[in-house]
């Protein structure tokens, strides 16, 4: 497979008369974009806010990121879910960079929701805050879910994913600033002095521990709870080919923004054919029953011993009940003689003392931590606030709460917040933007 993403480096969003990208400046009709989101009947009222780095902004709930692209020559840029099933990871791509569209609850939030700080102290706790982002503030008819601490948010979710189609469209005639080449040949066809190389598979375990459907991050438009180990082209996974699912404790959800930049996998290739033989990607998941959990590494230590895989590297979304998935994946590899590092979180609790991971074992030696989900994290009133910022404490979002005995809300009167870094969208990046280091006492 030979995929080219050709990118558009955006310097500026303004809103104006018509929709363009040009000279750098992406220039968005309102009205015209709006009437896109509102093609679901099931959004009721929505908005479009602009917000940049440095903005003294506070975002909360957030639901989702995109990076806006187009596919070139036709097709959905998300097969099976915006559009027909089609393979992804071949021909070009284009892309706008330095940019985001962020799905934005109007009101109501929920477990698997964030926040973001566009500047101020709270800037440096995730990503998104680098990017320019197009913030879809919407409220929608799902009246059932309001509520509920779970929810599917699938209006807005969509309604985002529409968007950023809308605004990649812009780039279709135009010639790219910049275009990275990804290609792997097929594992039985490389070089002679790749495979004098040391073989590696990553293997990702994205959230699908979700029985219901409508939670779980979606494969080519395929709930990835019902699907197996599976071995895959990195360039599919970097083409499109998931979206991100909405159950997760915030820090550790990986957005469909992460999987259409996954640095990992990118680092990978930028090493391939130097330092590894980069043999793919084995597509795992996060399962409920140990048996399920037990079945998926053996299929997954099984496909890498027949790939030929001397080492491995396994990402896991989430914490809690998938570290049992995370280190059964790790002690089965090991298991094979596949020398694994595994990627993680961890939830060490708020005084950093309890057992990180719920899962342990002797032979799951070689890990890297992203950080705490329980670190506490106090803010300053932001002046401006998108969204709910009530949300916070009254939905059940993860990492924040009503009332504690202590603490009290994690809103306070004067607009500032005390909130666990659960509640931080995307704020662990254990696809490997983080900026966060370990520090020895």
């Amino acid at each position: 497979m030979k995929l080219e993403l050709g990118n558009f480096f955006v310097k500026d969003i303004v809103f104006g008369a018509e929709t363009a990208y040009k000279d750098g400046v992406l220039t968005i009709n309102k009205e015209e974009a709006l009437e896109v989101v509102r093609e679901d009947e099931h959004i009721t009222e929505a908005d479009l806010v602009i917000v940049k780095p440095g903005d003294m902004v506070r975002i909360v709930p957030v639901k989702e990121a995109i990076e806006p692209r187009y596919r070139v020559g036709g097709g959905p840029v998300f097969p099976g879910v915006t559009g027909d099933l089609m393979q992804t990871g071949n021909g070009r791509t284009l892309a706008l960079k330095n940019m985001s569209v962020l799905a934005v609850g109007k009101h109501w939030g929920g477990f698997q929701d964030g926040l973001i700080d566009m500047g101020g102290e709270g800037a440096k706790y995730t990503y998104f805050s680098q990017l320019m982002n197009v913030c879809l503030v919407a409220d929608t008819d799902e009246l059932k879910e309001q509520r509920e601490q779970q929810k599917k948010n699938h209006a807005l979710r969509w309604g985002g994913m529409r968007l950023a189609e809308y605004l990649g469209k812009t780039v279709a005639e135009q010639s790219p600033d910049e275009v990275e080449t990804y290609e792997l040949a097929p594992v039985t066809k490389r070089t002679a002095d790749e495979e004098k190389l040391p073989k590696v598979v990553m293997v990702l375990q994205p959230q699908s521990q979700m029985e219901e459907s409508g939670y779980n991050d979606l494969v080519y438009g395929w709930d990835s709870n019902r699907m197996l180990p599976t071995f895959m082209h990195p360039n599919e996974v970097l083409d499109g080919c998931i979206i991100s699912g909405s159950f997760m404790p915030c820090s550790s959800k990986w957005a469909t923004y992460d999987f259409q930049n996954y640095p990992m996998i990118k680092r990978l290739y930028q090493e391939h054919g130097k330092t590894v033989n980069f043999l793919g990607v084995i597509m795992s998941n996060l399962n409920v029953a140990l048996e399920q959990k037990e079945r998926a590494a053996l299929f997954v230590a099984s496909m890498a011993k027949n790939l030929g895989a001397d080492a491995a590297i396994v990402a896991e979304e989430g914490y809690g009940n998938p570290d049992a998935d995370y280190t059964l994946c790790l002690v089965a590899l090991e298991n094979e003689g596949i020398k694994t590092v595994g990627l993680s979180n961890e939830c060490t609790g708020r005084d950093g003392a309890s057992q990180p991971l719920v899962s342990m074992d002797e032979k799951a030696d070689a890990m890297v931590s992203t950080g705490n989900v329980s670190e506490m994290i106090e803010l300053p009133p932001m002046p401006v606030v998108i969204g709910e910022l009530e949300a916070l404490a009254r939905d059940g979002m993860s990492g924040g709460w009503d009332n504690d005995a202590i603490l009290g809300s994690s809103v306070r009167e004067d607009g500032s917040i005390i909130m666990e870094n659960n509640a931080m969208f995307c704020g662990d990046q254990v696809v490997g933007w983080s900026t966060k280091t370990m520090v020895e006492y």
